[in-house]
This record gives C-alpha cells, sequence and structure tokens, in this order.
C-alpha cells in the first residue's frame, strides 16, 4: 500500500491511498511536491504527517478506512492485521497502534 502526494487538479497537491491490496509494503511516495506542500495536504487529509524528507506518520484509522472500502483481496483484514503485526515487531508502529512511521520515496513515473 502507498499513500501518494502528487500534483492533481488544478495544480493543487492532492493525496491519496495506492495499490491498496499489495500490503506487503506501505511508505509515502511524493511526486513533483515540495516538502512543505506535501505536509500540508497529509495533514489536510488527515492521513498523517510528514517528520522529515525521509519519514512520514501515517495514521492507521485513516490509512485503514481510506484503503478497505476499496480492497479487492478476499483475505484483506488478515493481511492488514499481519503487515501490523510486521510493523510492531520491527517497531515501525506507535505502541498504540495509532501510527505508523514510514519512509519517504519518489513518486516515479507520477
Amino acid at each position: 500500500m502507498i499513500v501518494e502526494v502528487l500534483t492533481g487538479a488544478d495544480e493543487r497537491p492532492e493525496a491519496r491511498v495506492v495499490d491498496v491490496d499489495d500490503l506487503s509494503r506501505l511508505h509515502l511516495a511524493l511526486g513533483e511536491v515540495t516538502d512543505e506542500e506535501a505536509a500540508e495536504v497529509l495533514e489536510r487529509s488527515g492521513l498523517g504527517r510528514l517528520e522529515s524528507g525521509d519519514t512520514a506518520v501515517l495514521d492507521a484509522a485513516a490509512l485503514r478506512a481510506a484503503a478497505e472500502p476499496r480492497a479487492t483481496a478476499p483475505d484483506w483484514v488478515d493481511q492488514w492485521d499481519a503487515m501490523v503485526a510486521a510493523a510492531r515487531s520491527n517497531g515501525w508502529i506507535s505502541e498504540d497502534g495509532a501510527t505508523f512511521q514510514v519512509h519517504v520515496e519518489s513518486a516515479a513515473g507520477a
């Protein structure tokens, strides 16, 4: 699963959750937007916040709410639970399970 921040309609950045059935990875992909634009869009969308140019914090409930209704994998909930467990074992999720810490990557081709 990827959270993308890209230039959208009217050249205004927008956030969207893509690859919702691939729960083997989770990261933030930035298109041609500034860090300030990315931070503002993430916060406005409720999906999370930019910590630095390399790290973001994503809201687990908002991410799930954006992804689950569009998921097509029959075992999506089990995959979500496995992703949360993997994040917990690697220290990539907050103690209360509310947020994921993720890497920021380039949205190549976006």
